[in-house]
């Protein structure tokens, strides 16, 4: 086991997009058809932006809490893990949510710091005290 490079972490990230884009999809359905069929303006309807931030949210501190992993993280052997090699609390989970966009802020310099750092650990890795773990496949 070892800390996971930013191109396994940028795999699984890709994998998680298409899947919250998809959730994302779903959860719009409802707001169209309280609109009649209308389109629902991005601008338009704070309760609509309300429920697609919770979504995201959901997803990810939801499977880092439960099982340490989103499934794109599974694909790629990723596992969310304290520095004591346990389960994110909720709390950690939610510190690392909210680093993860700190991260991104700057043009994603948080996740690139992950290049040059010793543990190869990025900004919200640090911020929560979590760390993701590649587990190679064991070879017979």
């Amino acid at each position: 086991m070892q800390n996971c490079s930013l191109l396994r972490r940028t795999a699984a990230m890709l994998y998680d997009a298409l899947l919250i884009l998809a959730l994302l999809f779903l959860s719009t359905l409802p707001f169209i058809a309280l609109r009649g069929g209308e389109p629902v303006e991005r601008g338009d309807n704070l309760i609509y932006q309300l429920v697609l931030a919770v979504v995201v949210f959901a997803f990810f501190v939801g499977f880092w809490t439960r099982s340490g992993r989103t499934l794109g993280m599974q694909s790629w052997r990723l596992q969310l893990e304290t520095e004591d090699g346990e389960r994110a609390s909720p709390g950690a989970a939610t510190i690392r949510f909210f680093g993860a966009l700190l991260s991104w802020l700057p043009l994603g310099l948080g996740f690139f710091w992950s290049l040059w750092d010793k543990d190869k650990l990025a900004w919200h890795d640090r911020l929560s005290g979590t760390r993701i773990r590649y587990y190679p496949k064991e070879i017979d």
